[in-house]
């Protein structure tokens, strides 16, 4: 199973990335995924998760009506997009599942990708 993270880059406060979460080895649609970041000098934390058949969407405060969790079945991917990004937003951001709940403790998911980095700077 691997679970490979892209989209990332350098970007400008209020500008926009897609993060994307490409998985092979399993079917993304059988468990929930999440998005994870973590910030040099901080924990990992839980920014957004969605479950099954997409009956629910979870997102940390700090990202609600900014970020969007969706995914795409067809491609076993699940994408993240961010807008009207924040310095504070700088982060490597890292998916995970392997799991039927949501959990915004990282180590609880079986599969977990390498991460993307986020840089937002002017």
């Amino acid at each position: 199973v691997h679970l490979v993270e892209s989209g990332g880059g350098l970007v400008q406060p209020g500008g926009s990335l897609r993060l994307s979460c490409a998985a092979s080895g399993l079917s993304l649609d059988d468990y929930v995924i999440q998005w994870f970041r973590q910030a040099p000098g901080k924990e990992r934390e839980g920014v957004s998760c969605i479950t099954r058949s997409n009956l629910n969407l979870y997102y940390e405060d700090s990202v609600k009506g900014r970020f969007t969790i969706s995914r795409d079945n067809a491609k076993n991917t699940v994408y993240l997009q961010m807008n009207s990004l924040k310095p504070e937003d700088t982060a490597v951001y890292y998916c995970a599942t392997g799991r039927n709940l949501c959990a915004n403790n990282w180590r609880l998911y079986t599969y977990r990708g390498q991460g993307t980095q986020v840089t937002v700077s002017s």
